[in-house]
């Protein structure tokens, strides 16, 4: 039996119920991992109000790591007693131990820790292909990154810097944007006192940025748009402030040619060998102190609820963690 933090119906952070649940034996193409760190994410959030419908009840959680119990026929990258690391599909991290499919779970090297793995894997993996897998990137472009303070934020404000790519950076709070500069952003706009594209404006010279990365959504897209060079690309990732609405086609167009896409991880790491190459990507800058994974809380599972209102209240910076 493995306590399971599930939600019966959609809605606030009280849906949570705990359960003691059979965890049961790997089949063909699963494992089993007993978890010692869960990683938390704003998609959990997404699932739980509804936004993403998930099929009730259901386990939530999309990353964790800890160590392989057991695993299936057909199961050759991994063996019981490996530690191991994931962010995918299925939901069911928030759980003392779990079966799931084997192919998106990642060997862990002896190097990075189970709360170090867990903070890292989905916001790690989502920074690989934001720079490497959506349009091509290279030394002295820049990029526009909102919500820079936070877990993807941190990450990919020291991987832009580990490649020479100039990021400006978003947060609410001068704190905020102190923080993301420690981490490497080259700048970083106060969205509170400030009109972030106007500042991106005059920080390139009235060019604009190669790159939108926003994971924002509703509040930002306008202005993302804004702060595009002509033949620029918003990569929209995200949706902390709501989905962008429906909009006229017509108006990337006008505003210089734009190009604006919806990717998500799960299609990029629905591939085995892709998802463990942009895993050991991953570990390849953590390991070389290119790209460090701040963990700022930590909550036990039993406190799932208080977790979600902290990040829904944007009272959280770098990643958090749940310890089963």
């Amino acid at each position: 039996m493995a306590k399971t933090a599930i939600i019966e119906k959609a809605g606030g952070p009280e849906e949570f119920k705990l359960v003691d649940r059979d965890v049961g034996e790997p089949g063909p193409g699963e494992l089993r991992i007993r978890h010692e760190a869960v990683g938390l994410n704003f998609i959990d959030v997404y699932q739980r109000t509804g936004l993403y419908p998930l099929e009730l009840p259901q386990a939530l959680g999309m990353e964790a790591a800890g160590v392989v119990e057991a695993v299936g026929a057909g199961v050759t990258h991994l063996k019981p007693g490996d530690r191991a690391a994931y962010a995918a599909m299925p939901p069911g991290a928030y759980a003392e131990a779990r079966v799931m499919p084997a192919a998106q779970v990642c060997p862990v090297p002896d190097g990075i820790s189970m709360e170090t793995a867990a903070a890292m894997m989905l916001k790690g993996m989502t920074v690989e292909y934001l720079f490497h897998r959506t349009t091509p990137l290279s030394k002295g472009n820049t990029v526009l990154f909102h919500a820079a303070a936070g877990g993807v934020g941190l990450i990919a404000c020291q991987w832009a810097r580990s490649e020479g790519i100039t990021l400006i950076g978003t947060a609410g709070t001068d704190e905020k944007c102190q923080l993301a500069l420690d981490h490497g952003a080259t700048h970083c706009i106060n969205y509170r006192t400030q009109d972030f594209a106007a500042k991106v404006r005059e920080l390139t010279d009235g060019q604009g940025v190669d790159v939108v990365m926003d994971a924002v959504g509703a509040d930002t897209f306008e202005g993302s748009l804004n702060s595009l060079k002509p033949l620029g690309m918003l990569i929209s990732f995200g949706n902390a402030s709501g989905p962008v609405p429906p909009f006229n086609i017509g108006i990337l167009g006008g505003k210089g040619s734009l190009k604006v896409t919806r990717p998500t991880l799960f299609t990029h790491i629905a591939d085995h060998e892709a998802c463990q190459a942009m895993a050991q990507h991953l570990f390849d800058k953590v390991q070389s102190g290119e790209v460090s994974i701040r963990i700022d809380q930590r909550f036990a599972l039993d406190d799932v609820a208080e977790a979600h209102r902290a990040l829904e209240a944007r009272k959280t910076t770098g990643s958090t963690i749940l310890l089963p």
